[in-house]
């Protein structure tokens, strides 16, 4: 029993605590400021979820130099001013006890997969040294920008500090815009539920409005069946060639105007028999031509052969009496040479 009430005493006391560290109405808007001003990145958090994330500097230069608090613009009689930096850091520690955000460690991604990429970066500048000095600056950047992907993990040490640490954002307000439409939503279903009070006239309106949506849907119905009957019969009619759609887009996932745009589309496919068929008939003559060119070597060769024969006898004869000729002139020119000898003497 003792035990008992010792637990229900720490449940009040605690209670009361969590009551007592409730933010005040300044507190709420000095975060509603930061959440709206201070620069955030997205990244993902314990490879779970993404998360937005803002640095502590970021904060505090955007509360002393920007915020309606900051020494320069706040008033003289203001509840709220932040003359020294420390109170802006203090003020930041407060909002992190009251779990507005937390602090987050910074690691790399894929440390081991950078290491193997700048070696293989060395060898490649190693091997590479005549490359145009841009190569080198767009290579360059392109490394910056991959140091800069990191993911984020909870910090053991949770304490703001006026450095470059990544900090959590958990505050997530509820939009103004979230009240009215939930507000409307009620406010309709009352108005159908107590539809058999309204007047004469708005329940014939309600109900012709609900014959003229029972009809489009309707229509929207048959003409897809259309679509689909006109398409059957002109492919069947058409033997396949041609495929004719009546407003193609109308069951697609996209707008209500886009739907019924275009009217038609049709696609043409023209036979591949008659292809066939010339590509057959061409095939045969090729074949006929090399045949016959193929015979007509032959032939030629043949033909070559005899009239090498023959050539060759011409040749022969013709020899023979070049040599004859030669022989009868040598004689003649001798005769000549003894003839002149004999006049001489």
């Amino acid at each position: 029993m003792a035990e008992r009430r010792k637990s229900k005493k720490k449940i009040e006391r605690g209670g009361k605590e969590e009551e007592k560290e409730q933010m005040t109405k300044q507190q709420k808007s000095v975060v509603t400021w930061l959440k709206k001003n201070v620069p955030t990145k997205k990244t993902k958090f314990m490879h779970s979820h993404v998360v937005e994330y803002f640095s502590s500097v970021k904060a505090l230069d955007a509360l002393m130099k920007e915020s309606p608090w900051a020494p320069e613009k706040a008033k003289d009689g203001a509840e709220l001013k932040f003359d020294y930096r420390e109170q802006a850091i203090d003020y930041m520690a407060d909002l992190l006890r009251l779990n507005m955000f937390h602090r987050a460690k910074k690691i790399p991604v894929a440390e081991k997969e950078k290491k193997k990429k700048k070696d293989e970066t060395d060898n490649e500048d190693e091997k590479e040294k005549k490359s145009v000095a841009e190569d080198k600056k767009d290579k360059d950047k392109e490394k910056e920008k991959k140091r800069r992907k990191i993911r984020l993990e909870m910090h053991m040490d949770q304490v703001f500090l006026d450095n470059t640490d990544a900090y959590v954002w958990l505050y997530d307000p509820t939009p103004w815009y979230y009240y009215i439409a939930g507000a409307a939503i009620v406010l309709g279903i009352i108005a159908v539920c107590l539809f058999p009070l309204w007047p004469m006239e708005m329940r014939q309106g309600v109900y012709y409005l609900s014959v003229a949506a029972a009809g489009f849907l309707v229509f929207i119905i048959v003409l897809a069946i259309i679509k689909y009957i006109v398409f059957v019969i002109v492919f069947i009619g058409s033997a396949g060639k041609l495929k004719l759609w009546i407003f193609p887009n109308l069951t697609e996932d996209v707008g209500f105007f886009e739907s019924f745009w275009p009217m038609y589309v049709y696609t043409y496919d023209k036979p591949k028999k008659e292809k066939d068929s010339d590509d057959e008939e061409s095939s045969d003559e090729e074949e006929e031509d090399e045949k016959e060119d193929k015979d007509g070597d032959q032939d030629g060769d043949g033909e070559g052969s005899e009239t090498g024969k023959d050539d060759e006898k011409g040749d022969d004869e013709d020899g023979n009496g070049d040599e004859q000729e030669h022989s009868d002139n040598s004689k003649s020119s001798d005769g000549t040479k003894e003839f002149e000898f004999i006049n001489k003497e």
